[in-house]
């Protein structure tokens, strides 16, 4: 219930909260001490009721009627004496006051029972030594004394609560104007405006808020952005093969001989085939922009590396190239195993395509100063030193290149070096000849 309590609700119940809790410590203490004081008082009015009686009897005891006097207000009853001489003989005493005596004490304050009432009893001798005089109260007048100023320090509390309530109500509504207005100007919008909210008239506390919302909607409006740019450059690098596969099924259904449509059917699987690479390549980007590292586990860089080698060693040998691998000791690096094999995968393929048949293509894994790096190195043409960046874009592909590609794969492994807080670097073998590409993990 509370966790779905609105905010203004949660502010008012704990300023009540706060506010009740406060006041009833602050009531707590001040009975306490209060009733420390009236005790105080109380227990001084039973020394000098003594003391007047200590005066009394020590000048006209004798003289003295022995039948009580009449009670003349409602706590008479609940206040007695006594008036022993040192036979123990009772020479004086209330109406209220039992036969024995009140306490055994003879000097200063003590407490007993007397017929299941407690009672506070102050006694003391006269000057002449000659009577003992014992002067009680009983405790329920100061436990009903206690009792009211209780209630006096509580009742307040209780009648002004709901005034308070809707005060502390009425503050809260304003306090949170301002993100009520913010809540409006969000929910009002467009669902294409991702402008940055003003946070020039909100308080303080808002502004932190208002501050990520718009990191988040520039950041939202940024991934938009590259989505639409991805996708109208997807839909256009599959009008080629498409197209491509159009004209060449036109040419086998127009071939006048077999030798002609077999040699359109082929070029249509061809085209099929850069198709269907293209398409895959464009799912592997989809899906590595949309993870993270938090997937990552302890993986050995030299068996992925190994793996995805044996698996396109056919291909490549079928071209004249020999995939070698050179790897040092064993060490884990925390990763995607799956994103790592795409890696290696796509810079393999690259490698293979563009290295001339009877070359070498290398891999190499090597380990310095708590960073493992992976290079795929080959002897194919390299790339110019100005278009090195450009290659990481998506579909780019250098004006001069032979070989056949969508210009995604080294856009997906940027993607994934990304992924793994990885850095990429491009460079030549020898003398602007060859390229190697090299990606660098932190361990």
């Amino acid at each position: 219930m509370w966790q779905r309590a609105s905010l203004k609700q949660r502010l008012l119940a704990l300023a009540l909260a706060a506010i009740t809790l406060v006041w009833l410590g602050a009531s707590a203490f001040t009975y306490h001490d209060a009733r420390e004081e009236f005790d105080e008082v109380l227990d001084a009015h039973l020394a000098q009721a003594a003391s007047l009686l200590v005066v009394q009897a020590s000048h006209d005891l004798d003289e003295l009627e022995t039948e009580h006097a009449p009670l003349l207000h409602k706590y008479a009853r609940r206040v007695a004496f006594q008036i022993w001489d040192r036979e123990r003989q009772l020479r004086l005493h209330s109406v209220n006051a039992p036969q024995q005596p009140l306490t055994h004490g003879e000097h200063g304050f003590s407490d007993t029972v007397i017929d299941g009432h407690r009672w506070r009893v102050f006694s003391t001798w006269d000057e002449s030594g000659e009577y003992l005089i014992h002067v009680a109260e009983r405790t329920e007048v100061r436990d009903e004394l206690a009792r009211d100023i209780a209630g006096n320090l509580l009742r307040p509390l209780w009648f002004s609560l709901p005034l308070l309530a809707l005060l502390l109500w009425i503050a809260v509504l304003r306090g949170l104007r301002p993100l009520d207005k913010l809540a409006r100007e969000v929910e009002q919008r467009e669902p294409d405006n991702l402008a940055a909210l003003n946070a020039t008239s909100a308080p303080r506390e808002v502004v932190p808020l208002i501050e990520r919302l718009n990191r988040l909607f520039s950041r939202i409006d940024a991934s938009m952005q590259k989505e639409r740019r991805f996708t109208a450059d997807a839909a256009h690098e599959l009008r080629t093969p498409v197209a491509a596969i159009k004209a060449q099924a036109q040419v086998a259904r127009a071939a006048s001989g077999d030798a002609e449509r077999i040699h359109a059917l082929d070029n249509a699987i061809l085209g099929c085939d850069r198709a269907a690479h293209l398409i895959e390549q464009l799912l592997t980007l989809a899906r590595v922009d949309t993870l993270d590292r938090s997937v990552a586990e302890p993986c050995q860089l030299r068996d992925i590396a190994a793996e995805t080698i044996a698996a396109l060693a056919p291909a490549a040998l079928e071209k004249g190239v020999r995939l070698e691998l050179l790897a040092g000791d064993e060490v884990d690096i925390r990763g995607n195993p799956g994103l790592l094999r795409v890696l290696l995968r796509n810079l393999l393929d690259n490698a293979v395509k563009h290295t001339p048949p009877g070359t070498l293509v290398q891999v190499s894994i090597t380990h310095e100063h708590g960073t493992t790096s992976l290079s795929v190195s080959d002897n194919g043409p390299g790339i110019p030193e100005q278009e090195r960046d450009k290659v990481l874009e998506r579909f780019y592909r250098p004006l001069d290149t032979q070989a056949s590609g969508s210009g995604l794969g080294l856009s997906i492994v940027k993607r994934i070096a990304e992924v793994h807080d990885a850095t990429l670097q491009i460079q030549p073998v020898n003398e602007g000849r060859g390229l190697r590409v090299t990606v660098a993990f932190q361990r």
